[in-house]
């Protein structure tokens, strides 16, 4: 495969700590999931903003093929499980909803956009990923 982007992001201090990118174009305090503390994000939100952000493109680019001109939203719940060996399991809910595309061809097209998106496939087999046509 060739390469096409590569990028890094540091974390210092785990989930009580922060993350940022090299040149700090890119900065955030980080905290435990339910922390309510202003200007600061979780683990889990950046998965689910990246994975939202993802999909929905992959979604655009088969809506593209397909010669499907309309907008599309993707909300993507992703939520922290723990497991029985003591640890912890993420899954994802995207919610998609493509305007003006029936239920049935929007399910579809989220279907082949399931198959393109980058995300998808490295969650495939390890994580629970729901589809929600809305």
């Amino acid at each position: 495969m060739k390469k096409i982007f590569e990028t890094s992001i540091v974390n210092t201090g785990g989930r009580s700590g922060e993350v940022h990118s090299p040149d700090k174009s890119f900065s955030y305090e980080v905290v435990s999931p339910g922390v309510k503390k202003e200007h600061t994000t979780n683990p889990e939100q950046l998965f689910a903003a990246a994975y939202s952000a993802c999909f929905n493109s992959a979604l655009e680019l088969v809506m593209e093929k397909e010669k499907i001109e309309s907008k599309s939203s993707v909300t993507a719940r992703v939520s922290l499980y723990s497991d029985p060996e003591g640890g912890f399991q993420v899954g994802v809910q995207l919610e998609v909803k493509i305007d003006d595309v029936e239920k049935a061809q929007a399910e579809v097209l989220v279907a082949k956009a399931h198959e393109v998106c980058p995300y998808s496939k490295a969650t495939r087999n390890n994580i629970d990923v729901e589809l929600i046509v809305i």
